[in-house]
C-alpha cells in the first residue's frame, strides 16, 4: 500500500521493581503512610486468620504475621491506580479455581477457562467462592467506564469485576502478568481503564502472505497488552488475499480461505479484539485490475495509471461494491476501513487536464465548479453508503479527505492520520478544527515498513516510549491537548513494501517492543516514570 506505505509505512510500563516506584499508578492512592490509607474492604490491610482453637494455658501464643505495605503490580501496560494494603497477596495453589457465578456463565465462561488454563488452576461455574479462588464478576451495565475493571486481592482471594466483558477480561490479563512477573498478585486493589478506545496493530497481508498461526499469535500478544483493534489490509496492487465468491478471478495465491478468516475473527472476538478489514479504493487496486484491465484509469494520452480504477466508469463502483457486500458478513466487528489514499489521478499537477473524463464526470455530478477531487470524494461517500447500514464505524486515510471542494467527505468518517507528505494531505489541526475524530498512525513513529524503503526506518520501542504520545499525529510535534478527546487512539502499522526483506519471525521480533510501548501510551496518558531500561526488562520478562 501507499507510497510511504508504498514509501511504505505497544509503554508498557513496568510499574517498577522497587517500592519507590509504587507512586507510578496514582500517587495519592499509593503513599506509604498507613494513616493516609482509606479504610474499607477494598483497601484495608489484610490480617492473618485467627487461630482455629484457643492457645493452651502457659503456652506462648503464635505471633500474628505482619506484612509490609504492598507495591503496585508490574504489568504492561502499567495499571493506572493501585491502592496498597498489608497481606500475603495471592498466588496459584493446589485446589485454587477461577470461579464464575452461574448467572455470568454465558458472558464470562470463556474468559474464566482461558485464565484457568494460563494459571494452571481449576475452573468452576459456581456461586460458592473459596479461599484461594479467583472470582470473575460482571457488574451492572454502566457501572464503570467501558473496558474498565477493578481487581481486589484480599483474604486469600482475587475478585475481578467490570461493567463489561472486555473490562473483566483485561483484569484477567493484569492478574496473568502479575503472576508471570513476580509469582504472585500483590495485596490491595487495582482500578484501571484505558485512556483511548482504539488501540492496536495494522497488518498488510496483501504484499506479504502471513500464516493463520502467525496472525493468531499476534492476536494473543495484543490481548495480553490490552490492545483491541486489528487492522487487516488484504487488497493492494500486489495481491488480493481472501477467497471471493463474487469475483474469484481477482484472488491471489496464496490467500486466506473464508473458513480461515472466520477462525481468525472468532479468536479475535474471544480476545475482545475487533478485526477491521480494508479494501482500499479507488487506488491500490492493481490486483483487481489485472483481471479487469477495462476498468483501469488512463490519462489523456491513454497511459495506464498504476493501481487506479476509472471512477467515472460505473462498472468500477459496481465491482468494488460487490466486494464490499460480500465481505461485510465475514467481518462482524464494529469498524470498516475504506482506504481512499493515494489515488494517482490527484498527484499530478493538473488533474483536470490530465484526466478530462474524470473532470467531465465531476462537473456532471456536482456542478460546473466541481473538480476531480470532488469526484473522488463522491466515490468515498458512495462506498461509505454501502457499508453504513451495517452499523460499522467508517474509516479512511487522511489524504483521502480534501479541502476546498464543492463536496465534503461524510462527517461520520474517522480520519486515519498517517502522513503529511502526500499531495492533498493536510496538517492534523485542519481535520481537528473541522470536528473530525482521528486515529493516530503517524508514519514517523508507527510505521514498520519492511526493507525500510524511501527513508523509512524501523520504529523502536524506546522512541515510542520516550518521545511519542497519541497527540503526536504528524512528525514529532503534538497537537494542543484541547483536541485530545477527538483522538480515538492509535495503531502500529506493518507495511510489507519489500516483502522478502524479513521473515515472519523477524517481523514478530521487530514489532514486539514497539507494540508494547504503544500499548502503554494509549492506555495511560501520563508520562511513564520507569526508565526505558526498566520497561524493556519487564517486557523481556513477560
Amino acid at each position: 500500500m501507499r507510497n510511504p506505505r508504498q514509501y511504505g509505512r505497544v509503554h508498557v510500563i513496568a510499574t517498577a521493581t522497587v517500592a519507590a516506584l509504587v507512586t507510578l499508578a496514582v500517587p495519592a492512592c499509593t503513599a506509604a503512610s498507613e494513616q493516609a490509607r482509606p479504610t474499607g474492604p477494598a483497601t484495608a490491610a489484610t490480617a492473618a486468620p485467627a487461630p482455629s482453637s484457643a492457645t493452651p494455658a502457659g503456652a506462648t501464643p503464635s505471633p500474628t504475621p505482619s506484612y509490609p505495605l504492598s507495591t503496585a503490580p508490574r504489568t504492561i501496560p502499567a495499571v493506572r491506580e493501585h491502592v496498597a494494603a498489608r497481606g500475603p497477596g495471592w498466588k496459584p495453589a493446589e485446589g485454587a479455581r477461577v470461579v464464575v457465578a452461574p448467572g455470568d456463565g454465558a458472558a464470562l465462561a470463556d474468559e474464566g477457562r482461558l485464565l484457568a488454563g494460563e494459571l494452571h488452576i481449576g475452573f468452576s461455574e459456581s456461586a460458592e467462592v473459596r479461599r484461594g479462588d479467583v472470582e470473575l464478576d460482571l457488574g451492572a451495565k454502566g457501572s464503570g467506564a467501558p473496558e474498565s475493571y477493578t481487581l481486589t486481592v484480599q483474604n486469600g482471594q482475587v475478585r475481578i469485576t467490570g461493567p463489561d466483558e472486555a473490562g473483566v477480561f483485561y483484569g484477567t490479563r493484569t492478574l496473568k502478568q502479575e503472576v508471570a512477573a513476580g509469582g504472585s498478585a500483590p495485596e490491595g486493589t487495582v482500578r484501571d481503564a484505558p485512556a483511548r478506545p482504539q488501540r492496536g496493530l495494522n497488518l498488510d497481508i496483501a504484499r506479504k502472505n502471513f500464516t493463520v498461526g502467525w496472525i493468531e499469535e499476534r492476536l494473543r500478544e495484543m490481548a495480553d497488552l490490552k490492545l483491541n483493534q486489528f487492522g487487516l489490509h488484504f487488497s493492494d496492487d500486489q495481491a488480493f488475499r481472501i477467497e471471493s465468491t463474487s469475483h474469484p478471478e481477482i484472488v491471489s495465491t496464496p490467500h486466506l480461505t473464508k473458513a480461515e478468516v472466520r477462525r481468525i475473527v472468532a479468536l479475535a472476538r474471544s480476545l475482545h479484539i475487533t478485526v477491521v478489514p480494508e479494501i482500499d479504493s479507488p487506488g491500490h487496486l492493481g490486483a483487481v485490475l489485472r483481471a479487469h484491465p477495462d476498468l483501469q484509469l488512463r490519462d489523456v494520452r491513454g497511459r495506464a495509471v498504476k493501481g487506479a480504477v476509472d471512477i467515472s466508469d460505473p462498472a468500477s463502483a459496481k465491482l468494488v461494491d460487490e466486494l464490499l457486500r460480500e465481505y461485510l458478513p465475514l467481518f462482524p466487528g464494529g469498524a470498516w476501513h475504506l482506504g481512499a489514499d493515494e489515488y494517482q489521478a490527484l498527484v499530478v499537477g493538473d488533474p483536470q487536464a490530465s484526466f478530462p473524463q474524470l473532470a467531465a464526470a465531476a462537473r456532471k455530478r456536482f456542478g460546473p465548479a466541481a473538480r476531480v477531487q470532488d469526484l473522488a470524494t463522491g466515490w468515498l461517500n458512495d462506498r461509505a453508503a454501502v457499508v453504513r447500514p451495517s452499523g460499522k464505524a467508517l474509516k479512511a486515510w487522511n489524504d483521502g479527505f480534501f479541502a476546498g471542494g464543492v463536496t465534503q467527505a461524510a462527517r461520520d468518517l474517522q480520519v486515519e492520520y498517517w502522513t503529511g507528505k502526500e499531495i492533498g494531505a493536510r496538517p492534523p489541526l485542519e481535520y481537528l478544527r473541522e470536528g473530525r475524530k482521528l486515529v493516530n498512525l503517524n508514519d514517523e513513529f508507527l510505521y514498520y515498513v519492511l526493507g525500510e524503503p524511501n527513508q523509512f526506518t524501523y520504529p523502536t520501542g524506546r522512541r515510542i516510549y520516550e518521545q511519542w504520545t497519541p497527540l503526536v499525529l504528524r512528525g514529532t510535534t503534538a497537537v494542543p491537548a484541547s483536541y485530545s478527546a477527538q483522538i480515538l487512539g492509535a495503531r502500529l502499522a506493518v507495511w510489507c513494501d519489500l516483502a522478502g526483506s524479513q521473515t515472519q519471525a523477524q517481523v514478530a521480533a521487530g514489532i514486539r517492543l514497539p507494540l508494547a510501548a504503544l500499548s502503554q501510551k494509549v492506555w495511560d496518558a501520563r508520562t511513564p516514570q520507569p526508565t526505558w531500561e526498566q520497561f524493556k526488562a519487564l517486557a523481556d520478562r513477560l
